[in-house]
């Protein structure tokens, strides 16, 4: 490095000999950058955190391109005291919304609209549209109640068990009878609120895609005018996509606002630290000017590193386009980082001005000193940073690719333009530091009970690994994710009047040939079937994560035979109803239902099936049939359970060879947690490994390279132990923090080491005194850094801060009391400076 650098003396004299073209330069660099980074996004969906190359994730785009977005609708609820002006309205405003297109593709925003279902020829047909299941529920229930009749009729039946007479029209009777034929209208129950649902038919993860349905989607609700059908209408926007865009806004202005605030708490930090550094100096008559000079001290430092941010976000626009929810909170944490290469900068900077030397040759002084080791710290940290490119989980390889490239970028800020701007400041007289600072004295002493101290930290790190195996991992995603009350009080009105909970985050199959959908859910159904298993997760049992299997061909059969075997069971069905004297004799709404549903009597064609109904089976490529729709038996919310129905349904073997891949948000949410928890050891140990080497090459003596790994080393043990005891727990969040936890605490270890290796033999608490100052000073500005990310409503991005502070509060705390301890007790031992490695 000393070799690098002192090849650079002639670059740096040029950058300082044209001091004002380098800043102006930087600045005109810095201004396109922010053009390119005003069009950067946040994507907070996790199907982009995966490669496309995962099957998961190639199904979803067939899912899209074949059916739509997978079922995904925008919900539109329409309140006012008048049903029948709330219709009136949504029957106006459906084929102005059916209308709306991409103006960029011509694509049409939805391919269905549901206001009216023709619940007259279902309510006559009904049965005729039931699943096998679905009829197979009906007939078991019919027999059982032909049963229970006959063994009360025995004399000799006792029943042993509840007296009371049983419910005639079970849950589960009035549940299928109304899957199968429906309310006429989506209403709440005092009719008050009427929902109409539009099926999305692009991209449910393009946020940009989602903001032109709802600007588009509003447009058209102003041209209809609510008012103008009822005085008192109102009309809400909801629907998963809205809870999307909804989460995009938020996050957005969050990651700002405490950008924003770790931003001036960084500044003030360093404002004040200097303020200190001025007044211990040059005395308190002195507290005044310092007091006047601190903004520029802050506008110095913290001028070079805004304008590494910009570039970077410009960097970020051009390589990735958008930046997922981790990325997102670069802004901030580079901040915290990059600070620490300005404040070492200035305060040498301050110490050869100090010493009488002129700006010019301060600032070479400063760039060849300490320039070195502000390079070893960023290289370090960028070079781990790094090693997170590598994988196949996006979260970590654009975390990874963008703070490397940041914290380079700091670096070379910090190196050229600081310096320009000192002496720019100097020679125009807005800065005078000539002996504004005094030399430190070299300060030598023993650290005072070094093997007591030596032994409390061997047995917290003991401590620690024996408690490490109680940190767990957080699978549930609800935990993980912010309340939107702007959400909840639009889905609130939709859940009145629409709700669907046994059937929610269905996957789907799409097949190459329609005839293959009987085969392909016959073998999940076998699946299904086979399944003994006993899962547990948490306080929760299940076997199979397969609730239902449907197809078209089942609920509305296209061959002979499939016809004329569900027309078979109908008939049984409705002979039992009519004819046999137990069930014949009962009368109750859900029976009367019932009977009309089953007077079906011959095939139905597809001309005479209702529109709205028959495109409820139909391709965007106007093809019917041809998927497999896959219910859950299972929330999804938890990771465990997503990944357990991926791998129940995830990949299907047909009978004739063929291999179908099932697609859905949660089967791409368990795939991004497989590989995160795959790929997470070999990034934490890759990054570790790169971090031992360039100590190596740093130091060019193993015993220095440990001795300067050894506080990470331990501080990362001891990050272990305060998540144990504060209840943190890891999730995939907070896992691509953990590189950069050990490229950052590994700066404090190799700062005192260097310094100590300069002083000689028994300077170890004059280090601590004056490199270990910088070092504090650098520690704390990145953890505020970090910490802004503590005041986010997020709590994924909470716990991203919260795990950071701790990691780097660790590190920080094994270098100022492991590492002297374990000097000092070498020292003493005579097994430091007389060895030959």
């Amino acid at each position: 490095m000393e070799y690098i650098f002192g090849r650079l003396g002639p670059w740096l004299r040029l950058v300082l000999r044209h001091a004002w073209l380098v800043i102006l330069i930087t600045i005109a660099l810095t201004g396109a950058s922010l053009m390119m980074a005003h069009n950067l996004v946040i994507d907070p969906d996790f199907a982009h955190l995966i490669p496309e190359s995962y099957p998961s994730v190639q199904a979803v785009e067939r899912i899209r391109e074949t059916i739509g977005a997978g079922e995904i609708s925008v919900d539109l609820a329409v309140e006012s005291p008048s049903f029948e002006a709330n219709r009136q309205f949504a029957e106006v405003l459906l084929p102005t919304a059916l209308a709306l297109h991409d103006s960029a593709t011509g694509e049409a925003f939805f391919v269905r609209a549901e206001l009216r279902r023709d619940t007259e020829f279902l309510r006559n047909n009904g049965l005729y549209f039931a699943t096998n299941n679905e009829l197979d529920e009906l007939e078991v229930w019919l027999e059982d109640q032909i049963t229970e009749a006959k063994l009360e009729a025995n004399p000799f039946f006792f029943d042993l068990e509840d007296e009371e007479a049983p419910d005639e029209t079970p849950e589960n009777l009035r549940t299928t009878l109304e899957r199968i034929v429906g309310p006429e209208y989506l209403t709440s129950p005092d009719s008050t609120i009427l929902v109409t649902r539009f099926f999305v038919s692009g991209s449910s993860t393009n946020v940009t895609y989602i903001e032109k349905i709802y600007r588009a989607m509003e447009g058209a609700i102003a041209e209809v005018d609510p008012a103008s059908f009822h005085a008192g209408m109102q009309t809400y926007l909801a629907g998963r996509l809205w809870r999307q865009r909804i989460e995009v806004r938020a996050i957005t202005d969050d990651v700002l606002g405490s950008f924003g605030i770790g931003l001036l708490a960084v500044l003030l930090a360093i404002m004040s630290y200097f303020f200190y550094k001025a007044t211990q100096v040059r005395g308190r008559r002195a507290a005044g000017l310092e007091m006047l000079r601190a903004p520029l001290t802050a506008l110095l430092i913290g001028l070079p590193l805004l304008m590494s941010l910009a570039w970077t976000a410009g960097v970020g626009y051009l390589a990735f386009g958008t930046l997922n929810l981790l990325s997102s909170t670069l802004g901030l944490v580079l901040f915290g980082l990059g600070i620490d290469y300005g404040i070492h900068f200035y305060a040498r900077y301050i110490e050869e001005r100090g010493a009488g030397l002129d700006p010019v040759q301060a600032a070479e002084r400063t760039y060849m000193s300490t320039g070195q080791a502000i390079a070893v710290g960023a290289l370090t940290t960028a070079a781990a940073l790094y090693v997170l490119v590598a994988a196949d989980f996006k979260g970590f390889s654009q975390f990874g690719f963008l703070a490397g490239t940041g914290i380079l970028f700091a670096l070379v800020a910090m190196l050229h333009v600081l310096p320009a701007l000192l002496v720019v400041c100097e020679r125009s007289g807005l800065l005078h530091l000539e002996g504004s600072q005094a030399q430190p004295a070299r300060w030598r002493g023993r650290f005072a009970g070094a093997r007591g101290v030596l032994v409390s930290c061997v047995a917290t790190v003991l401590l620690a690994l024996v408690l490490a195996p109680g940190v767990r991992f957080e699978y549930r995603f609800g935990v993980l994710e912010p309340e939107y009350p702007e959400w909840n009080a639009v889905h609130a009105k939709v859940a009145s009047a629409w709700s669907d909970f046994d059937r929610r985050n269905p996957a789907y199959i799409v097949v190459d040939d329609p005839a293959e959908t009987a085969a392909v859910a016959a073998v999940l159904r076998q699946r299904v079937a086979q399944d003994t298993t006993l899962h547990v997760v948490d306080a929760d049992s299940f076997h199979s994560t397969i609730r239902a299997v449907e197809t078209l061909q089942e609920r509305f059969p296209t061959e002979a035979h499939a016809q004329a075997t569900k027309l078979a069971r109908i008939a049984y069905i409705r002979d039992t109803l009519l004819t046999d004297p137990v069930i014949a004799s009962q009368e109750s709404e859900e029976l009367d239902r019932l009977r009309q549903a089953a007077q079906t009597y011959a095939p139905i064609a597809e001309a005479d099936v209702p529109e709205i109904l028959r495109k409820r089976f139909t391709s965007k490529t106007g093809e019917l049939g041809g998927y497999i729709t896959i219910f859950p038996a299972v929330g999804l919310s938890d990771g465990r359970k997503s990944m357990a129905f991926a791998e129940d349904v995830g990949q299907v073997i047909a009978p004739n060879g063929k291999t179908y891949y099932a697609g859905s948000s949660s089967i791409v949410a368990a795939d991004m947690l497989r590989l995160m928890r795959r790929e997470s050891p070999y990034m934490v140990t890759a990054t570790l490994a790169i971090v031992m080497l360039l100590m190596w090459v740093n130091f060019l003596r193993l015993r220095w390279a440990l001795l300067a790994l050894l506080p990470l080393i331990v501080g990362v043990v001891w990050m272990i132990l305060f998540m144990k005891i504060f209840g943190m727990r890891l999730n995939f969040y907070n896992l691509a923090v953990i590189p950069a936890i050990i490229g950052i605490g590994n700066d404090a270890g190799a700062h005192l080491v260097h310094r100590y290796r300069e002083e000689g033999k028994g300077a170890i608490m004059g280090v601590l005194r004056s490199t270990g100052e910088h070092i504090t000073m650098g520690a704390l500005t990145t953890m505020i850094g970090f910490g802004g990310l503590l005041l986010s409503f997020h709590p994924g991005l909470n716990s991203v801060g919260a795990l950071a502070v701790a990691g780097i509060a660790a590190t920080l705390l094994a270098a100022f009391a492991f590492l002297p301890a374990l000097i000092q007790m070498l020292e003493d031992r005579d097994r430091l400076w007389n060895v030959s490695r």
